[in-house]
């Protein structure tokens, strides 16, 4: 179990920050509801869902996430869900469309957390076995291609779930807004891997560590 750092009202307050930023998210899928607005619903839903994840598993694997890391997965869950709110007095357009900076932003932060799991399971493995070594250099590297490679996957994803939308007249639950849109989104998603690689493994280096001491325990033949 991941012994959590800081001060005692420091991850009180993140624990609380993250219980808001859920019901509000449960709000946000409530209004989707409410209103018939299937893009809205289902990217609360689903943001609400992720955000759930790090309880499921401290129940079913015991093992406990630091709370910094759980708010960090909200926030990024709460902003895109939050995106696709229509926004009041603006003719239903959403922060996504009404807001220049929005979609960058959800991207950067979006993809420093494909980052930020990217390497602490790779860490942890490396931990684990002699079978890999990733010197920091390569590890810089894996982790912005990385990064790369999902955000290409990502883009194809909404480009067809549109055209699958548009196929079926169906609400389009993601949207891609053409080419220039989606450059500018595989950039942003660079320069959130970037960060990561950077700045933020040292951060992730004790739930790698964690993570491994977890799998040990668990295995059979040791």
């Amino acid at each position: 179990m991941i012994q959590e750092r800081g001060s005692s009202v420091s991850l009180t307050a993140q624990r609380a920050v993250t219980r808001a930023l859920q019901v509000l998210m449960l709000l946000i899928f409530a209004v989707g509801v409410s209103y018939g607005n299937s893009g809205v619903a289902v990217n609360a839903a689903v943001g609400l869902l992720v955000t759930l994840l790090p309880a499921v598993i401290e129940r079913r694997y015991e093992f406990t996430m630091h709370v910094g890391i759980v708010l960090w997965i909200t926030v990024a869950m709460f902003l895109h869900a939050l995106g696709t709110l229509p926004l009041p007095g603006l003719d239903f357009l959403s922060a996504y469309t009404a807001v220049w900076w929005w979609d960058h932003m959800t991207h950067a932060l979006s993809s420093s957390l494909v980052a930020g799991a990217a390497y602490a399971v790779t860490r942890t493995f490396q931990v684990r076995t002699a079978n890999i070594n990733m010197p920091p250099k390569f590890m810089f590297a894996y982790l912005l291609l990385f990064v790369m490679a999902f955000g290409v996957l990502w883009e194809l994803l909404e480009f067809y779930i549109s055209v699958a939308a548009r196929v079926f007249g169906t609400a389009e639950v993601l949207t891609q807004y053409g080419l220039d849109d989606t450059v500018l989104d595989l950039c942003y998603n660079t320069l959130g891997g970037l960060l990561v690689a950077a700045f933020g493994t040292a951060h992730l280096t004790g739930l790698s560590a964690d993570l491994a001491e977890r799998l040990e325990g668990r295995s059979p033949n040791r």
